[in-house]
């Protein structure tokens, strides 16, 4: 274990911030983060891990860890099933790609989600119509305090629409290192109604998609869609779809009847942010080296230079005119690190 000093970050964070850390660790083993949560001088921590998810808004004070804990383990399986503990530092596109050339189903719909596994439950992380939930076994996490290791199963987790326990009571106390999933073998479940999937498999002319033509049409339509931080830096989906309740829906829906929607259940619809967000004039614009995609309005986007201030000033303006037009808030889906 090597404690490093005053390490830019801008490689250690998909929307290419260059803050500076003044303590950095690469954690590789689980023996590794033990010794530097034990370290003494150090009193608050930072974890990093695909750094998909952060907008960091400043140079780090405390001392940072990066989770590169690397390794895919077969617990259990028949006939049908296949159960698998990933580690924390396991890359999640990789993944997904990995398990369908073992013809595993269940994570196809969550291709090209950027970030590491040890992530994804924090985030409940979903696309197209499918969540970590629908296939989350357990976790397992070193107690930040004392260095203990504890299981999480899903109901542990408490997970919700892109929320966790780890967002809420846990934030702060663990640190997660592996994380086990429950896929299946044979018997495919085939998700294809939600978003743009089914009009991708007309296009390509597939009537009967396997799972790795799902994990293509999803690829596809993100690419169209989303930037690669490799040449644009962003953060994915920055704000999460608004949920409101059946009698906002009615009246919102009579000022704007033409706006899309997802029925979540009988008294809550869905509204994709995205389309808020591009009602308001935000597609495409450009504030400084800080914007929005020109192709998808959920995205915000450094051009090169923009600090995570000029980034979180442009997303505090889009909430509030968003709120000013349609009597709706929307929230920030990233870690804003302040």
């Amino acid at each position: 274990m090597k404690i490093q000093q005053n390490i830019s970050l801008k490689d250690y964070n998909t929307f290419g911030i260059d803050a500076k850390a003044k303590f950095f660790i690469e954690i590789s083993n689980i023996n590794d983060l033990r010794e530097a949560l034990q370290l003494k001088g150090h009193p608050e921590i930072l974890v990093l891990s695909g750094g998909s998810n952060m907008l960091i808004t400043k140079d780090i004070e405390a001392l940072v860890l990066y989770i590169n804990i690397k390794g895919i383990e077969l617990l259990t399986q028949d006939d049908d099933t296949i159960t698998l503990k990933v580690m924390a530092g396991e890359n999640w596109h990789q993944l997904v790609l990995w398990t369908l050339q073992k013809g595993y189903g269940g994570l196809e719909n969550m291709s090209l989600i950027p970030g590491n596994t040890g992530t994804a439950p924090i985030q409940n992380i979903g696309a197209y119509g499918v969540e970590l939930q629908d296939v989350f076994v357990g976790c397992e996490a070193i107690n930040i305090d004392n260095q203990t290791k504890k299981s999480f199963n899903k109901e542990d987790c408490k997970f919700g629409y892109r929320d966790s326990y780890f967002k809420n009571e846990g934030k702060g106390k663990y640190i997660i290192v592996s994380v086990t999933l429950r896929l299946t073998k044979r018997n495919h479940a085939i998700h294809m109604s939600y978003g743009a999937i089914e009009a991708e498999l007309v296009k390509k002319k597939i009537d009967t998609p396997t799972i790795t033509d799902i994990s293509n049409a999803v690829i596809s339509i993100r690419k169209s869609k989303l930037p690669d931080p490799a040449e644009l830096g962003n953060s994915g989906s920055f704000f999460k779809n608004p949920i409101i309740s059946r009698s906002k829906f009615d009246t919102f829906t009579k000022d704007y009847p033409d706006a899309p929607y997802y029925k979540v259940s009988s008294d809550a619809y869905k509204i994709p942010a995205g389309w808020l967000i591009e009602q308001c004039g935000f597609k495409g614009k450009r504030f400084g080296d800080a914007g929005v995609h020109k192709h998808q309005a959920l995205v915000l986007v450094n051009h090169g230079r923009a600090t995570g201030v000029e980034i979180l000033s442009l997303s505090q303006r889009i909430i509030e005119t968003v709120k000013d037009k349609f009597s709706i808030t929307i929230h920030p889906e990233v870690n804003i690190i302040k």
